[in-house]
């Protein structure tokens, strides 16, 4: 029986957090499910893998509560649970950038879809003629896992070294479309928000990160397996377990 992995997340103020967490836990340990759940003040963080009865389950459940209804999950299929165990976790961001100004709830980036992104890079430019930049807001170990075509990358170990680097370099940007990506939307979420914050004009995030980009269009234009953090690994492009390829 194949199992079914899911990841999602939203930027939501959440004040109940320890009520959560425990309703989570009891949720997720009766529906037999593995994988972390993240909750944080600014929102949550879902990886979880389990039957498809238990997955629809616990997303149905999540919908429920109004600050969750338009949680879309991205899936992936494995003949394995690529968890070992299951936690649901207080933090005190759902993605840790160490700049607190950053709060994506009071307003996305603008984002762009995998199928037009795809458009972009067949021709070259965004739809005003504009020249595009792939940039890649994920740590230098996953971007040897694989990446977007002649995207530019910085050597990060953790996520919270980004803002320094980008501001940096901000002035290679101009006249430019930008699109930050990551694996499943929440750091190019944060990083093209914090780009826009610092005076980089044109900043889109890729809508659902890689994951959606490979459910959406195929690896077009994206070399090697997309890094995931479980036992898999990595997936490549059909979003299937990159298996004998060892990325750390």
């Amino acid at each position: 029986m194949s199992v079914v992995n899911i990841s999602c997340y939203k930027f939501v103020t959440l004040i109940d957090r320890e009520a959560l967490k425990a309703d989570l836990t009891a949720r997720c340990q009766a529906l037999g499910l593995l994988g972390t759940i993240l909750l944080a003040p600014e929102g949550i963080n879902v990886f979880l893998a389990g039957s498809r009865a238990a997955i629809d389950a616990i997303v149905a459940h999540l919908r429920a509560d109004p600050r969750f209804a338009d949680l879309a999950p991205k899936e992936s299929l494995s003949a394995e649970p690529p968890f070992k165990r299951m936690r649901v976790r207080l933090k005190k961001e759902i993605i840790t950038m160490k700049h607190p100004l950053i709060r994506p709830e009071a307003g996305r980036a603008p984002s762009v879809a995998a199928a037009t992104l795809k458009q972009w890079l067949d021709r070259g430019c965004d739809d005003a003629g504009r020249p595009v930049v792939m940039l890649d807001t994920r740590n230098d170990y996953e971007v040897e896992a694989g990446s977007f075509d002649n995207a530019v990358d910085y050597p990060i170990g953790v996520f919270s070294e980004f803002p320094p680097l980008i501001a940096q370099h901000r002035d290679d940007f101009a006249g430019k479309t930008v699109v930050s990506f990551c694996t499943g939307g929440i750091r190019c979420e944060k990083a093209a928000i914090h780009m826009k914050e610092i005076g980089i004009e044109r900043v889109y995030q890729l809508e659902g990160g890689i994951l959606k980009y490979f459910e959406d269009v195929g690896g077009a234009h994206y070399h090697g397996d997309c890094f995931v953090f479980d036992e898999r690994e990595a997936v490549s492009a059909d979003l299937q377990p990159a298996s004998g390829r060892l990325h750390r």
